[in-house]
């Protein structure tokens, strides 16, 4: 399909509240292709429509284990918690420390607009909890614990 431009911090697109999807269109589905060719193209674990000047309830996210597509995602319980450095494809070249939950359950809706439930530990977890918060306008620089610095040259 097509690579899209990530939008970056001070993009006003990023502070924004998405609108919920209700029907699965041809130009959503476009638009959930690119979402995952950018994604795996900038090497990132998770991409929210915002990201891509689409202000749309969708999220995509692969761990390693397959793409995953979120569509009007909702985080229906977590617990536990863990701190480690969180980036964004939406912040190039920044990290940061930041504590989430380490067990999330999310609902959320399929390309074919069927409901299901989804639960994720540690990487999972945090891609959830971060992806998510881009549908709300939030970012993680607001949760960063100790400041945002450079990412290391040769580190993943």
């Amino acid at each position: 399909m097509a690579i899209r431009e990530i939008r970056v911090l001070g993009d006003d697109v990023l502070t924004k509240h998405c609108k919920e999807v209700t029907k699965m269109s041809i130009r959503t589905k476009i638009l959930i292709e690119d979402m995952l060719d950018t994604m795996y193209e900038a090497m990132g674990v998770g991409l929210a429509a915002p990201q891509v000047g689409v202000l749309k309830r969708i999220v995509v996210i692969d761990v390693g284990d397959g793409p995953i597509i979120l569509i009007n995602p909702e985080i229906l319980e977590t617990s536990g918690e863990q701190t480690g450095e969180e980036g964004c494809l939406s912040v190039p070249g920044k990290c940061g420390q930041v504590t989430r939950p380490n067990y999330v359950k999310v609902r959320a809706l399929d390309e074919d607009m069927n409901e299901f439930e989804m639960e994720g530990e540690g990487l999972l977890a945090r891609a959830f909890c971060h992806e998510i918060d881009h549908l709300d306008g939030k970012m993680y620089v607001d949760l960063v614990e100790g400041g945002i610095h450079n990412v290391e040259e040769g580190e993943e």
